[in-house]
């Protein structure tokens, strides 16, 4: 099954352990999450289901290319990482 991590800076914020899922699409492996960690959500998505702007997914290493349908596949050995994005100067 496909394994969810967090990151912990938002974990801090937000009760989001990792978790195994079974999922074709980063959209459905967030869902599934979601479902159990509703708090979650908003830290990850906006009101639109879209990624959040400093939030960044990475699947097997690679960044998530839609980070608005969030179409990207994940396999059934595949890890997905949720991290906040870093900004400033």
């Amino acid at each position: 099954m496909p394994r969810v991590v967090f990151t912990s800076n938002l974990q801090r914020h937000v009760d989001c352990a990792e978790r195994a899922v079974a999922a074709g699409t980063v959209r459905t492996a967030l869902a599934e999450v979601f479902a159990a960690q509703p708090r979650a959500r908003s830290y990850v998505l906006d009101e639109h289901g879209h990624l959040r702007k400093h939030v960044t997914v990475f699947v097997d290493g690679r960044r998530v290319r839609d980070r608005e349908g969030l179409s990207d596949e994940v396999a059934e050995s595949s890890e997905v990482y949720v991290m906040q994005a870093l900004t400033g100067g």
